[in-house]
């Protein structure tokens, strides 16, 4: 619901507060008062094209703010979050424009495209009249028109759901058979890199163990070097540690002798004699175990180097050749059942499609039958709101199956005829904006309980008509507010006095300018508008008491 809209010094509103409310809300006023800029101001504010001119004369620039409430708005709320616009249950969108040519746009503080404002907008505000945001004009709103009245939001959802699982199963199997050729190529390549990995043989543990092996071949002499001073300096040399560890142990013996608690010391050098004989006994069994063995390492050396050829060439870390072998083997394994996943694949596509085209049938079925019943009731209501010939007609076209998608597999369009003789026209093509106005008026009734957009704008609705048919035209605006909010700007009394709501539009001069202000009447002031649009220049006290009497009967 629209709650409150500020405008800024556009055309001739310098500044602009209003508060408006849920149902049917009536806008009045002499003509040239500024009705029209509201509308202007509600199409900017929602993604219309931007003309400068309409900036205040002396001023640089202009502002157009709308607040809603969002509650129970699921689609638009989704939208907001889907883009991460969103701020709870209201939502402030914003319009600058500017005499430099650069238009600024908002929703909820963050700058966006005003693309961004027209797919928010087209959720929120639906305006019917001489403008260009008008969604029945469209045949996707058309259609969705004309499922909402049949109550085909289940079935539309499984069409889709059906549809995706058709198209996704499609794609893979059209990738499957444009690849059959590639797929040979593929089969011989992984064989033979299968088969060359297989060759080399590599353990897990194997590239660890050759690198160890052949860090001690290639240096056998200097470890052998170092086996023989070592060993040298343990026991062999004449001043080796373990012939001095054992004349520090006749020593120490000596000492206990005298002062018994040098014991523990004692154990202690007997378990570095331990230690140290030890060592020496490892030692000279590892150095009698090293050899030169030039054949040996020579393998060894080739070896790795093929290792880390294959590692190059597969572009890979040598360690990761087994995982990669095994990675092969599974994709040539899988590639070898191509053939039966193919086959499989045009039996699962074959029933998709299947299943699909029995909703989509049934679908088309429900919507001529729908069609019928919408076409007859907005026909209905034409030819109470000044149409007596009026006719709507549903034109559904069933398409060729290539031309399938989530919504079905028909065409749309509403075509209407307004005057006797004439065909039927698509309805975007219907030349007058009062007969434009009142045919959306028509389906708007006719669709009223269904999911629709929340706020509805009629700009003079009422062009070309009068009396009687006044009074049906602003009693369907009524009927309408019951379920969404309406403005409605008219000229007529028999519509005024329908309104929960009005608003009068008001232009004055005040130091050489030209002021706009909109004021909320209720009671007497209402019933003097009323009177007013009955009863022109003079009003009498017989017009005061038949627009009393408009005012009343509408209320209750």
């Amino acid at each position: 619901m629209l709650t409150h809209i500020h405008i800024k010094d556009l055309a001739i509103v310098s500044s602009l507060e209003l508060d408006l409310n849920s149902g049917m809300t009536t806008l009045t006023g002499e003509t040239g008062a500024g009705k029209s800029i509201l509308i202007d101001a509600l199409g900017l504010v929602l993604g219309d094209r931007v003309d400068n001119e309409m900036i205040r004369d002396g001023c640089e620039r202009a502002e157009i703010t709308a607040m809603l409430d969002l509650s129970n708005l699921d689609q638009a709320t989704d939208w907001l979050q889907q883009h991460s616009l969103d701020a709870g249950d209201e939502c402030i969108l914003r319009r600058v424009l500017s005499r430099s040519g650069n238009s600024k746009a908002y929703i909820n503080g963050s700058p966006v495209p005003a693309k961004s404002l027209q797919t928010l907008g087209d959720l929120l505000v639906d305006i019917h009249g001489q403008h260009a945001h008008h969604s029945l004009l469209k045949r996707n709103q058309q259609r969705e028109l004309l499922d909402d009245y049949a109550g085909h939001q289940k079935l539309r959802q499984q069409l889709a759901e059906a549809f995706q699982l058709w198209q996704a199963s499609q794609e893979k199997l059209q990738q499957l058979s444009s690849a059959s050729s590639e797929r040979r190529e593929k089969l011989e390549l992984l064989r033979y890199q299968v088969s060359e990995l297989n060759e080399l043989k590599l353990a897990e543990s194997e590239l660890l163990e050759l690198d160890q092996e052949h860090s001690r071949l290639s240096n056998a002499g200097q470890l052998q070097t170092g086996c023989d001073f070592i060993l040298s300096n343990l026991y062999d040399d004449e001043n080796a540690i373990q012939g001095r560890l054992s004349r520090i142990q006749s020593e120490l013996e000596q000492m206990i002798t005298t002062d018994p608690s040098l014991s523990e010391i004692r154990e202690m050098l007997d378990g570095a004699v331990i230690q140290v004989q030890e060592a020496t006994h490892s030692l000279r069994h590892y150095a009698g175990g090293i050899e030169l063995d030039p054949a040996r390492l020579e393998l060894v050396e080739q070896r790795l180097a093929d290792i880390h050829d294959m590692a190059r060439k597969y572009r890979c870390r040598p360690e990761e050749l087994p995982a990669t072998r095994i990675a092969l083997e599974a994709e040539l394994e899988q590639l070898k059942h191509a053939d039966i996943h193919l086959a499989e694949l045009e039996q699962l596509v074959e029933s998709q499609r299947a299943a699909y085209m029995e909703l989509a049938n049934k679908l088309d079925s429900s919507r001529r039958k729908a069609g019928e019943g919408l076409a007859r009731d907005v026909s209905n209501s034409m030819n109470t709101l000044g149409m007596p010939d009026g006719l709507l007609k549903i034109d559904i076209e069933t398409l060729a199956p290539e031309r399938a998608s989530a919504n079905g597999l028909n065409r749309i369009e509403f075509l209407v005829s307004a005057n006797p003789g004439q065909p039927p026209k698509p309805l975007i093509k219907v030349a007058s904006g009062g007969e434009l106005s009142r045919i959306s008026l028509a389906i708007q009734v006719a669709t009223v309980r269904c999911s629709g957009t929340p706020v509805l704008i009629f700009d003079e609705v009422d062009v070309g008509i009068g009396g009687g048919t006044a009074e049906i035209v602003g009693n369907l605006l009524r009927q309408l507010g019951e379920y969404r909010q309406v403005l409605c700007v008219t000229h007529l009394p028999q519509v005024a006095a329908q309104g929960h709501n009005h608003l009068q539009v008001t232009k004055s001069g005040e130091n050489g300018t030209v002021q706009t202000r909109v004021v909320p009447l209720d009671g007497d002031l209402r019933i003097q508008e009323v009177a007013r649009m009955l009863g022109g220049v003079k009003i009498t006290d017989q017009t005061l008491a038949h627009a009393e009497e408009m005012v009343g009967n509408s209320q209750s």
